[in-house]
């Protein structure tokens, strides 16, 4: 078999078709890389990984620059990778530019991450490249990366990065509880998207009555995924047991009076200077989570 005459009929035939075919020369593009790919692969088992530098020479000459040494390890990288099983499926999802920032990625939990999320969200390239870089998959519980490993039900509160990156663009330096409530208002949508998907903002300082007295609660969202209130509870210290008895009032009075019996039971979230392990690990509802703040 002439693995170079193959390799090259395939690039040429997919430039032909993506100025011809443009609805789907993306997915017919990913499909000829994987092809090729797999001819690289055959080849290097039978001629050794020099066949790669042989074959991207010529190729540059005869077909595009473009079809350099890197782009041909690439293509290889990418069959080696979407052969297994695991994610073979999902092979033709996306554009190559997506998996050109996904290929780098060595830990196959975390690159199946990446392209689920990628999939499920219909994000771009931009989007893709932001979240890689924020480490999103890296700030998530260990718990969580063990469900996804396994492929268990996951929930809410599964997908609260730890830490929570807040934007500081004026710099504070001594931070309020008040100063980082206003920090997170002036960017609520990166706020909202640092918890995970589904949450709208329903009110900051959300005024309910106990007895005859006012309390405010910091922040007030609201999940469509899960059909579920938030409550969120915003500290500058180390997480204290005083305040988890806090949220757990808040969320007693949501499902109380606002909730109805259609939706999920309230679930509260404390954003905090520092964790404290223990204060959760006993606490008394395992709707309660405690998440560093980090400003940046």
């Amino acid at each position: 078999m002439n693995y170079y005459n193959e390799i090259k009929n395939k690039l040429i035939d997919n430039e032909v078709y993506s100025k011809v075919k443009d609805y789907s020369k993306e997915r017919h593009k990913v499909i000829t890389y994987f092809e090729i790919g797999r001819l690289l692969n055959e080849a290097g088992g039978k001629y050794g990984d020099n066949i790669i530098d042989e074959y991207s020479k010529k190729l540059v000459q005869e077909v595009g620059k473009k079809y350099n040494k890197r782009t041909l390890f690439r293509m290889r990288q990418f069959y080696n990778v979407f052969s297994d099983e695991k994610v073979s499926t999902m092979s033709t999802q996306l554009s190559w530019s997506h998996y050109t920032e996904l290929l780098p990625i060595k830990d196959i939990s975390r690159l199946l991450y990446y392209l689920n999320v990628c999939i499920r969200e219909n994000i771009d390239v931009r989007t893709l490249r932001e979240k890689i870089k924020l480490k999103e998959y890296e700030r998530l519980p260990e718990d969580t990366k063990y469900k996804l490993i396994n492929k268990e039900e996951t929930s809410i509160v599964d997908y609260v990065k730890n830490p929570i990156r807040i934007k500081n663009n004026k710099n504070y330096e001594i931070v309020t509880e008040k100063i980082l409530q206003k920090l997170i208002l002036e960017d609520i949508p990166t706020f909202l998207k640092e918890l995970g998907s589904g949450f709208t903002f329903i009110d900051n300082e959300y005024k309910i009555k106990l007895g005859d007295r006012y309390n405010y609660i910091d922040l007030l969202l609201y999940n469509i995924k899960y059909k579920c209130y938030v409550v969120i509870e915003l500290k500058i210290t180390e997480l204290k047991k005083q305040y988890t008895g806090q949220i757990m009032t808040y969320m007693n009075y949501i499902d109380k009076n606002i909730k109805t019996i259609e939706e999920n039971k309230t679930v509260g979230i404390i954003i905090c200077k520092q964790d404290n392990e223990y204060v959760i690990k006993y606490c008394s509802d395992d709707r309660i989570i405690a998440r560093e703040y980090q400003l940046l």
